[in-house]
This record gives C-alpha cells, structure tokens and sequence, in this order.
C-alpha cells in the first residue's frame, strides 16, 4: 500500500452538483483535495442544440446559495438566458379562490430563486474544479474504506489507495460510504411519484412560481383526478418546467399517457393559468422516499447532500440543503485555531448540530403540509384552506418571503 498511496488533506466521494462544489469550495480554503467518482464522464458537455432542447433535471436555487456559487466562481459561467427567475410565488389550496401571493419586493429583494438546468451547473461546477487544479480520479469503483478520527483510507479498483484528513461523503442518496460505515438511515415512502416535464406556456409567466395542493377530481378508474402538488416553475420567456407530486397509482396513469393527453392533464390541473401549452421533451418520474441518516458524522468522514438527506421535492429545497452542508462545513473549518486539525471532533460536531437543525427545520415544513394536504378530514380541509386564506396578510407574507430569500 505504502508505494501506492496518494495523500490529500481532502477526499471527496461524489461528483454531483454538492461533491463538485464541495471540491471547489474546500479547494479555495486552501485544502489539497482529490474527488473521487466511479463514472468515467460526470457531466454532458454537450450544447443545447436548440432553444427547445431543456434538462429534464431542473433545480430552484435559493438567492443565498446563488450568491454563494457566484463566490466561487460557479454562477457567472452559466448562460444566463437559460436561467429562469423566480420574482413572485402564487400558492393554491384545494378550495381557495385565490392563491397566497409572495412577492420578492415586498423585502427588497429582485428574486425568490432561480430556475437552472442540472447540466449547466455541473458543467460550471467542473469548468472551476479543473481551474482549482483538484485532482479527479474518474471511472473508478471504491473497494474498501476504513476511517478512524484521524484519517480515512481509500480503496480504489485499480489499487490505488487514498490518504486524507477528512473524508466528504457526497455519493448520492444510495451512498456507498454510508453502507460501508453501517450508518443507519431513517426512511420513509410517501406513496407519491414526481413528474417532471418542461413546456411552453401560450401566455407570459410574468416570472411567476405557482404551486397547487389538490385534492379534488375523481378520475375514470375512480381514483383521485388532478391530485397531488403540482408546481409550475418559470424558465426563459414563455417555457415552464413543472413538477407534479402525484400518488403513485395516479402518477402511473398519467405516465401511460401520450404528450398531447399528458399536456391537457397539467394544463387543466394549473388552471389553464397560462393558456395552451405544448410540452418540450420527454417527461420522467422517480418515486418519492424520505430518507435521513441517523448521523451526519463518523470519526472523520462528513456525509452531505443525498448521502445525509433526501427531502420531498414540494419546497424545492433539495439541492439548496446539500449546499448549505458545504457552506456549514467550510464556515465552521474557517473558524478554527491554527493548532486544531480540520478533523476536529469538536468542529465536525459543530458541523452535525447546524446540519441537523437546519434539516429539521426543513423536514418539519414539508412533513406538515405533506400530511396536512393528503388528509381527507373535512375539518383539516377546512383548517388548511383557512390557513391559506390567513396566511394572505402583509405582516405574515413578508415573513415567509424574508424566510425564503434567507434559504
């Protein structure tokens, strides 16, 4: 092993949009870093070929973390006539006439979010790690790993063996490094299927996100109708790119069904808010599953993003708290004293509370309104169509929208 190792302050397992940003934000701290990821090519370098051809995978990323990606070097590399902005939201309940209303402005702010493809941050996200000068190692399969408080140790399928400080586990919600540690994961299925597909809309979006919680309908096969949360997210001019949160049963309907069909579904389901619309691409569906380690640290290995946590997709929030892991990790390594090592117990524990905090913050949200909208009581249908009324009061909706752009 001795005549084969390579050695790193930092190894990062993952290069997804958090590992990829992990390796630029831990190699512009000053940290020698090795990115470990067992696919040969991470990111399509393909061009668009057309103002038609759009990513399936779209993300909202919060102003903060936007921010946060222009700090190193990320956001301004992204075409920004492919990214959409968020400058109001308008939320519907299943029996309200008139949505919550959210506006940026009403805190000063230009945007609530924004709207990107996940190839063109990956692309960005890469295009810095190789200006960082990180060392990739692609295409290779970790084997074997073992860590203690001072360091981690490596295996990969060609021999070669990693030495470093600290280990960042960032390799997807079936982590492999979580696996390897036998550190147990909290799950549980919420029974919904998330659709995504991209359109364009007849009617100007007016850089408006629109969400519906819907409950009402009954279908041919006499199951729900137009069910679910469906969430209209403004790209460039008059696209859209939508995610529906459908039971399963339902969402497998409206999969079999052809574009056209498909189309009528959505455009009925949002209202006809924006008049005819005719869809861009294929759709997709992958099921939707909570799942949260049961810790976010082991000696001195970190989990981030997927690997510690997966969230229902409802407050678009996924992404943003994989990069508040990073953001987290690199603050609290920045405040330590000369003589503690970035394996610090202390420190990664500092890094574990913030993390739960801030995810417990986040499950108690999307778990509330998850089961606040799939009850069938009449009373909680009553309470969360109030609610939604009440919400609609200036001192209540600057909170929420102050709230927002913090994210």
């Amino acid at each position: 092993m001795s005549n084969n190792i390579l050695k790193a302050d930092v190894t990062i397992i993952g290069a997804g949009l958090v590992g990829l940003s992990a390796a630029v934000a831990m190699c512009k701290a000053g940290y020698e870093v090795i990115l470990v990821d067992q696919h040969t090519q991470v990111t399509d370098d393909q061009v668009p070929e057309s103002d038609v051809d759009w990513d399936q995978r779209i993300y909202a990323i919060s102003p903060k973390n936007a921010q946060w990606l222009t700090g190193l070097g990320v956001w301004q590399l992204l075409d920004t006539s492919r990214i959409g902005e968020m400058q109001s939201m308008e939320i519907w309940g299943d029996a309200t006439d008139m949505p919550l209303s959210l506006f940026a402005e009403d805190v000063n702010a230009n945007d609530l979010g924004f709207i990107a493809e996940e190839r063109a941050l990956k692309k960005a996200l890469m295009q810095q790690v190789q200006a960082c000068g990180v060392r990739t190692l692609f295409g290779n399969k970790c084997i074997t790993i073992s860590a203690t408080p001072n360091k981690a140790i490596l295996e990969l399928d060609n021999q070669q063996f990693l030495e470093s400080s600290l280990l960042i586990a960032a390799d997807g919600v079936n982590s492999w490094v979580r696996e390897r540690l036998g550190i147990a994961i909290g799950q549980k299925d919420y029974h919904q299927t998330a659709i995504v597909a991209n359109f364009i809309t007849e009617n100007s979006h007016g850089n408006i996100a629109r969400q519906w919680f819907r409950r009402d309908g009954a279908g041919k096969d006499g199951g729900k109708k137009h069910c679910g949360i469906l969430a209209w997210l403004p790209l460039p001019g008059n696209k859209i790119s939508i995610v529906w949160s459908a039971p399963t049963e339902y969402a497998n309907v409206l999969m079999q069904l052809d574009a056209l069909a498909l189309t009528n579904e959505v455009m009925q389901a949002g209202n006809a808010e924006l008049g005819q619309l005719t869809m861009i691409g294929e759709p997709a569906a992958f099921p939707l599953v909570l799942k949260k380690s049961e810790i976010f640290i082991q000696d001195c290995v970190v989990l981030a993003g997927d690997a510690a946590h997966r969230i229902h997709p409802m407050a678009g929030q996924g992404v943003n708290l994989g990069f508040r892991d990073i953001v987290d990790l690199t603050e609290i390594l920045a405040s330590r004293h000369s003589c503690q090592p970035i394996n610090d117990s202390g420190l990664l524990k500092r890094y574990a509370r913030a993390r739960k905090a801030d995810l417990s913050n986040m499950l108690m949200m999307t778990n509330g309104l998850y089961h606040l909208f799939e009850s069938e009581n009449a009373v909680v249908k009553k309470v969360r169509n109030w609610g939604l009324s009440a919400t609609n009061r200036p001192v209540i909706k600057k909170m929420l929208v102050k709230r927002a752009v913090a994210l």
